[in-house]
């Protein structure tokens, strides 16, 4: 019999409570498929208001010991937002597998802290992370899972939005992205998030997550420029070394994978990006030229300068943020003996500037370079 056969009415009325608990007890296949739909009769039809009957409640419970695995996933999805189920047969239903334990976890107004605090203690993982989902989690849970300092729960934890998490319960999570790095976005983006946690996170989390949280509490950039360069540092003696940039065969491995994507129309700032973060400067040389219409030599000029200005206005020119631009130079300097220097203003600072605009100024700036020389 399927689910689809399951769900069919056959009843023009809900069947009296004795009959049902007859069935219940009846353990013939004919029984159980007239139980069920019995059930599902009562289900509909919601039992009325005030006390739920003993022996309605026994019914329940009894079929969903007794149950095959289809009739309990039925039961647990009609149970699921019901306020006058059976407690005991919700906690029995949470503690099932987890396709049939979703919903109730999920929804249902029977379960209290301390049903899902036991819940955490005594099922699967699959379980626990259904719970860090659930819809206004009350603090205590929330705690109880930071406590247990899963990374799979923390991260559904994270992504929970309604979820009572406290101000210390952040902090932690935030401790905790520093080794977990799937609750670095969650949390950059979550209601409860301080500036103060957001400049901690702003040491350890990538490019396009400083451009988040930079967009979103306006951070300064001269205020946390102290942390960045003391990270930059730290890294420097534990980072490996990039790809040489003197080994010949695969520059122009590089710079044809570069005309390719440019050739296909897949080649974007983003890009640029990315390859700083897989650690291959080669690929970021290339492609800031392919994209800025600039030498190779000019964009390695740039890199090797005493000031970052001139990287700044080519990449600038096409299209990377100026919110961007110093978490990247960061990586860019660890990757590159830290390169370019750090002299002169940081002129990603005055303002927004066209790309036009940009390119003139990086153009006048390395020529300016190369007469000094």
């Amino acid at each position: 019999m399927t689910v689809a056969q399951f769900r069919s009415p056959s009843m023009a009325s809900p069947p009296a409570y004795p009959d049902l608990l007859a069935l219940a007890r009846n353990p013939s296949a004919d029984a159980r498929e007239r139980l069920l739909l019995g059930v599902v009769a009562l289900c509909d039809a919601r039992p009325p208001t005030g006390e739920l009957s003993p022996v309605l409640g026994e019914i329940f419970l009894t079929l969903a010991r007794r149950a095959e695995r289809d009739v309990r996933k039925i039961l647990s999805e009609r149970l699921a937002d019901a306020d006058w189920a059976p407690p005991a047969l919700i906690n029995v239903l949470a503690l099932d597998e987890i396709e049939i334990a979703r919903p109730i976890l999920a929804a249902s107004p029977i379960l209290q802290d301390d049903d899902l605090l036991r819940i955490l203690v005594e099922a699967t993982l699959e379980h626990q992370i259904e719970i860090a989902r659930r819809p206004y989690l009350g603090g205590r849970v929330a705690d109880a899972i930071i406590e247990r300092g899963d990374p799979a729960t923390l991260t559904a934890l994270a992504f929970n939005r309604t979820a009572e998490i406290s101000l210390e319960g952040i902090r932690r999570l935030v401790e905790q992205s520093r080794r977990v790095a799937a609750l670095r976005g969650p949390l950059t983006r979550h209601p409860r998030l301080t500036t103060q946690l957001a400049e901690q996170m702003y040491e350890w989390v990538g490019v396009a997550l400083r451009q988040s949280i930079c967009a979103r509490f306006q951070v300064d950039d001269r205020k946390l420029a102290p942390l960045v360069e003391q990270a930059v540092h730290d890294a420097r003696s534990q980072c490996a070394p990039a790809t040489p940039a003197n080994d010949p065969d695969r520059d122009e491995m590089e710079r044809r994978l570069v005309a390719k994507l440019q050739a296909a129309g897949q080649l974007r700032a983003g890009y640029l990006i990315r390859s700083v973060r897989e650690r291959r400067l080669g690929l970021f040389v290339h492609a800031l030229s392919t994209l800025g219409g600039f030498t190779v030599a000019e964009v390695r000029e740039a890199m090797s300068a005493r000031s970052p200005e001139a990287l700044y206005y080519a990449c600038a020119s096409v299209g990377v943020d100026r919110a961007v631009y110093p978490a990247l130079l960061v990586e860019i300097r660890l990757l590159n003996d830290g390169l370019p220097g750090d002299a002169g203003e940081r002129v990603w600072l005055r303002g927004a500037l066209s790309p036009t605009s940009a390119a003139r100024s990086f153009r006048a700036l390395i020529k300016g370079e190369a007469a000094a020389v």
